[in-house]
């Protein structure tokens, strides 16, 4: 498994029927720890983490792993769970093995079970995947991407409409990723969420980023207009 941190961006540029969604953006995402990227709804955030891992070529502008351009050899370095989770119509245990290619059966069937142990789930590894519940879906989504432990985990709102409970389970796993030495990245637009779990925050609004900042002085002393608006609750437009 290939090195891809940090994950740089120059220049990202992406235009979609006449509207510039993202509007020359330049990051750098590495070290340790979970880095947020925040902003309202419609600021681009979903959009930019899908420019990060290829999945989306930009209209301008270069992303680069560790140095050189995303490549199919080092995606399984990279883990990403979507919104609304995309399982297989397979028990919960085979929709993890699926994400892991090496070993015999026997040792994929055990990596298996630890990563559905580490998310609360061990218990439901022989039911249809199908038929969790939505924390519970996102959670298998979580460990199923956790599972061949790759270098950079890349969460799209995992806790969009999910009750408190659900929530909190994620955010262990958030935090359990974290100490194993994954670097999460972290889309939401919950600033409560943000609080809890960032240790850095990249701010984005209007498709730019208004400023990438340590969690601490982003919620105490917030730079730009746009971001103490958001903090304060005001609306942006």
């Amino acid at each position: 498994m290939g090195n891809v941190l940090p994950i740089q961006a120059s220049g990202l540029m992406l235009e979609r029927g006449g509207r510039r969604i993202i509007d020359n953006i330049g990051l750098s995402i590495g070290g340790n720890g979970v880095s947020v990227i925040m902003g309202p709804n419609g600021a681009g955030k979903s959009v930019l983490l899908r420019l990060l891992t290829g999945l989306i070529i930009p209209d301008a502008g270069i992303v680069t792993w560790a140095g050189s351009r995303p490549d199919r050899a080092r995606a399984p370095a990279v883990g990403m769970v979507f919104q609304k989770p995309v399982l297989l119509r397979r028990s919960v245990q085979a929709n993890v093995r699926f994400a892991l290619r090496d070993g015999t059966l026997a040792e994929r069937n055990r990596r298996a079970l630890a990563a559905l142990a580490r998310a609360g789930l061990k218990h439901l590894a022989d039911a249809p995947a199908r038929l969790l519940s939505g924390g519970q879906q996102q959670r298998l989504a979580i460990a199923r991407a956790l599972a061949p432990n790759p270098e950079v985990l890349l969460l799209d709102e995992p806790c969009a409409n999910l009750d408190p409970a659900a929530t909190a389970a994620i955010e262990a796993l958030i935090g359990d990723a974290r100490a194993r030495g994954t670097k999460v990245v972290l889309v939401t637009h919950d600033v409560a969420q943000a609080k809890r779990v960032a240790d850095d925050i990249t701010f984005i609004h209007d498709g730019r980023i208004e400023e990438q900042t340590p969690a601490s002085e982003f919620f105490d002393n917030p730079a730009s207009h746009a971001s103490r608006a958001y903090l304060d609750g005001r609306l942006l437009v």
